[in-house]
């Protein structure tokens, strides 16, 4: 099972499904505005729904570089395994909530669940996969963040048939099941584990969170990696938590018909973008060392005029072309984020690393979003698409500046 050549696809086919859970979990109730409100009053008034997903992100910032720490020095197998049965159990017990109060506590604590997968899991994958394959198995695994993603769009469509309720229920219960699974077939890179015995025994005493967030701050790469990273996550989680609202008003459509197909819209041109990224990225780096960078640069210019078309495009076509385009550059830039970060920051950071970068993504996304429900409620939410355009254009001319790499593997 362990074949050099076979176990590394293994760890990514395994956390592709946790991915998947991961993000159909959050994203569901993004759609289901609408059957929950009949029940939580409170969630009437968009600028109450758009502080309920608010609060999953300013929580799941907050933990995101603490989690990074601990991917470092702890077995990522268990923070991923833990996580994974934390979060399905806050979302079975969604199910049972009847204020929204209770939906806001579960939601905080989801965010401190999930906010331990994603650093675990990228430098976890990062180790098991090297060089030829590094981008590649970053965007098959990121493929199960889009799919999730788009399943988390039928939220309102499973609630209309059966109730939101049993929603909730049922797709707690499948992430409960599979984190048994994972404890069985994960495994933590060999390499790792003699790491992890050195930190237990004190023999790396020097490898001091204090060291490495001072080897991380000093390093101007990284600052511009943290732009080049947050920047882009203002209209990444604005897709997820308001494109469905959007889509239903530029196309007045019904949200039960506008979550799944802003949600598959994104998710299946994402699933694109991130295989052909991982693809490029992985031949180009061959020929030359800033060949990640690139790609990534591709991805992002590719979302600026899609960004503009979401804001102002009020046609079938033009809305849902500019959906496409924005998937599949975001996908492209989503493949090549901790492949260019390896290539600047040792394999003994990388999990601390992604974890600020996350925070700093995630804060971008918590405060657009929020701010998106005040637009909304004002009327201005496709503006408000518009204008970040502007913000993705300045990530794209600093990255291509300043990013120039001498390895492709920072030890």
């Amino acid at each position: 099972m362990k074949n050099k050549n076979i176990y590394p696809w293994v760890v990514v086919a395994l956390l592709w499904v946790v991915a998947l859970l991961n993000y159909m979990d959050r994203q569901m109730l993004s759609t289901m505005q609408e059957a929950m409100k009949i029940d939580i009053v409170e969630l009437a008034k968009a600028e109450a729904f758009g502080a309920l997903m608010a609060v999953f992100l300013w929580i799941y910032g907050f933990m995101s570089p603490v989690a990074g720490i601990i991917a470092d020095r702890l077995s990522r197998k268990w923070l991923i395994v833990g996580s994974l049965f934390v979060w399905s159990a806050v979302t079975f017990l969604m199910g049972y909530a009847t204020t929204f109060e209770q939906l806001y506590g579960l939601r905080a604590v989801m965010g401190i669940s999930e906010a331990l997968y994603i650093p675990s899991a990228l430098s976890l994958i990062a180790d098991w996969h090297q060089d030829k394959s590094r981008s590649l198995a970053i965007g098959v695994h990121m493929t199960g963040l889009y799919v999730g993603q788009a399943i988390g769009g039928f939220g309102a469509t499973a609630a209309a048939a059966f109730s939101w309720q049993s929603t909730f229920h049922w797709f707690g219960i499948v992430g409960i099941a599979y984190s048994v699974v994972l404890i069985f077939c994960l495994h933590e890179n060999p390499v790792r584990m003699k790491i992890e015995k050195v930190v237990a025994n004190g023999i790396n005493k020097g490898n001091s969170i204090g060291k490495g967030l001072l080897l991380l701050f000093s390093n101007i790469s990284f600052w511009v990696i943290l732009f080049y990273f947050a920047a882009p996550s203002l209209p990444g989680w604005a897709t997820k938590n308001w494109l469905p609202t959007l889509f239903a008003e530029n196309l007045d459509i019904p949200m039960s018909q506008a979550g799944p197909i802003s949600t598959i819209t994104i998710a299946l041109s994402s699933f694109v973008g991130v295989i052909l990224g991982g693809f490029l990225s992985d031949r180009w780096v061959l020929k030359n060392i800033r060949g990640r960078v690139y790609t990534g640069a591709i991805g992002l210019g590719m979302t600026i005029p899609a960004l503009l078309l979401l804001g102002f495009g009020h046609g079938f076509i033009s809305v849902i072309g500019a959906g496409l385009l924005f998937g599949i550059g975001f996908g492209i830039f989503d493949a090549n984020n901790m492949p260019i970060l390896c290539q600047f920051v040792s394999a003994k950071y990388r999990g601390t690393a992604y974890g600020i970068m996350n925070m700093t993504g995630v804060f971008a996304g918590a405060a657009v979003t929020q701010l998106l429900g005040k637009w909304t409620d004002g009327g201005s939410l496709g503006e408000g698409f518009a204008m970040l355009s502007i913000v993705v254009a300045l990530a794209l001319g600093l990255q291509l500046y300043f990013l120039r790499p001498k390895t492709d593997n920072m030890e």
